[in-house]
């Protein structure tokens, strides 16, 4: 049994110059479908054509390419992470919270890598 219990959705979190020259890219390179841009909060998000795949554009003035940060949706972030910091699970910082949007939070596994629970706060899915 596992200790936290993860949604069936992940987003694939990747940082870009333009996040709209990236979406649009990715609709016409792929055929992936624009699901939003939050220019509030400097993150778009695109369909894949997985069910339950989204890639995640973060915009930064200086991307790292190849840095992807698989992104877990998960329904109580609060409480996973409880649990997993009880398991010595390093964090990254605290929770970060976009109000009326999500919460999300950054852990590390044994090698280091990087990888991300989301709550989503919008009422729909994550």
């Amino acid at each position: 049994m596992s200790l936290i219990s993860v949604d069936k959705t992940i987003t694939i979190a990747m940082s870009v110059k333009d996040r709209h020259a990236s979406a649009k890219w990715l609709e016409d390179m792929l055929g992936f479908k624009l699901l939003y841009h939050a220019d509030e909060a400097g993150w778009s998000e695109i369909q894949t054509n997985t069910p339950g795949v989204t890639i995640g554009l973060g915009e930064h003035t200086k991307p790292v390419p190849g840095n992807c940060v698989p992104v877990f949706g998960i329904a109580d972030l609060d409480a996973a992470r409880q649990k997993l910091e009880q398991a010595n699970v390093k964090f990254d910082g605290d929770t970060d919270v976009v109000e009326g949007m999500v919460k999300t939070a950054t852990f590390y596994d044994l090698d280091g890598n990087a990888l991300m629970l989301a709550e989503d706060l919008t009422g729909g899915a994550a």
